[in-house]
């Protein structure tokens, strides 16, 4: 049985609570031997002698869903998994909070070793999802991926 997220959105940080309930619920499918997690945070970047305090995410989360689902379907094509589960925050997440949750599931360890990183790549390049980051002085600007 192939699973994936309908929406992917978090509304603030991604708590630890929801990424042990998610490593949790795969207790019992016994079939699956490897799982491998990606965790973003938000760093405290100091960017022309100011320093970050926040991002506040921003999203257009009917057409981001819709292509967390491709990316999705595309990578159950291309790796042999059994699971892909994405969160993405939305709204603020303070620095050190998780604002991204990516794991993946499957028989053996090299699958989810090669899928991973894909995934995160083509979530980071496709999604519309936005950052502003808030400095500690209340200013801001728009984040740029690297």
């Amino acid at each position: 049985m192939k699973e994936a997220i309908q929406d992917i959105f978090i509304k603030g940080a991604i708590r630890p609570e929801l990424v042990a309930k998610t490593i949790a619920g795969h207790e019992s499918k016994t079939d699956l031997g490897a799982h491998d997690i990606f965790l973003g945070r938000v760093r405290s970047d100091e960017i022309d002698g100011k320093k970050v305090a926040a991002i506040e995410f921003t999203a257009q989360e009917e057409m981001a869903n819709s292509m967390s689902q491709e990316i999705q379907s595309e990578s159950f094509k291309r790796f042999d998994l059994e699971s892909i589960q994405i969160y993405h925050s939305i709204g603020r997440v303070e620095a050190g909070g998780l604002c991204i949750f990516v794991m993946v599931s499957s028989g053996h360890r090299q699958q989810v070793f090669e899928a991973l990183p894909h995934i995160v790549n083509e979530l980071k390049a496709r999604l519309p999802i936005f950052g502003k980051e808030i400095f500690e002085d209340k200013s801001h600007q728009w984040k740029v991926n690297k």
